[in-house]
């Protein structure tokens, strides 16, 4: 998997969700290099990470992917950030690998079993209908929903919404979009995790945009509930909070990772 890392001091993981890529980090990450190494990837498929075979791997085969970027990069333990689906591979990873993580954020966390996809995304999902039209929803997705997502903040994210569609682009990158939104069955894949959350005793900090249509609030007071030493926060935002909300994320961040644990 790509990996882009920034700054030095101690070191963070950010993992994105679908269908963005690491650069959904790059404020924050502009923020927090003058004190913490950042280091953002890009999943399989996403990015600049090539895509595999049969299409996204479980998330355990995920959090091994991340153990194996931790030994690559000689980090002894890190702190690991994960927005919507990455969260997931963050809890994930947290789970299976404890003794190396020293805190653990979720943003918008897409981590329950009874998640909905996307409206779009239930299109692209069922089949024959999926195949048939996944141009016009492809279209529709970047063209209007992405874009709608991150207007409210009156920024030009132009540039990120072109990385986040690069490897979707072409004649086939339609087709591509829809076997990423293929990804498991959130009943299926998402079934252990209210088992595993209790197990997650490192600190623990959840943001929830208070204006979220893709992840619901529930799921993030769920979290914090059944997440030991875990806090969750409100912000004033969509579903893309690294991207609308960079200024509010680092700072609590930096606050959060500067602390022992969860007052």
């Amino acid at each position: 998997m790509y990996l882009l890392s920034r700054g030095s001091g101690y070191p963070v993981l950010f993992i994105h969700g679908m269908p963005t890529s690491g650069q959904l980090w790059s404020g924050i990450i502009d923020k927090m290099r003058g004190q913490f190494t950042c280091h953002a990837v890009d999943l399989p498929g996403l990015g600049r990470t090539p895509s595999v075979p049969n299409g996204p791997r479980p998330l355990e085969v995920l959090a091994e992917q991340v153990e194996q970027i931790r030994v690559e990069q000689g980090i002894e333990k890190w702190h690991v950030v994960g927005h919507d689906a990455g969260a997931a591979i963050a809890v994930q990873y947290a789970y299976r690998f404890p003794q190396r993580v020293d805190h653990l954020a979720l943003l918008s966390p897409a981590i329950f079993p009874e998640l909905k996809p996307f409206h779009l995304f239930r299109i692209l999902r069922t089949p024959i209908l999926g195949e048939l039209i996944a141009p016009v929803v492809s279209a529709i997705f970047w063209r209007v929903a992405m874009r709608r997502a991150l207007e409210r903040r009156r920024a030009d994210f132009s540039s990120v919404i072109r990385e986040f569609h690069q490897p979707f682009s072409g004649p086939w990158g339609a087709w591509r979009l829809m076997s990423v939104t293929r990804w498991g069955n959130p009943a299926e894949v998402l079934a252990a995790m209210p088992e595993i959350l209790p197990q997650l005793l490192m600190p623990t900090l959840i943001f929830q945009g208070s204006q979220d249509p893709a992840v619901p609030e529930r799921f993030a007071r769920r979290a914090s509930s059944l997440i030991p030493q875990s806090k969750c926060i409100m912000v004033d935002s969509g579903h893309f909070i690294p991207l609308n909300n960079p200024d509010v994320v680092a700072a609590e961040l930096r606050r959060f990772f500067e602390a022992d644990a969860i007052a």
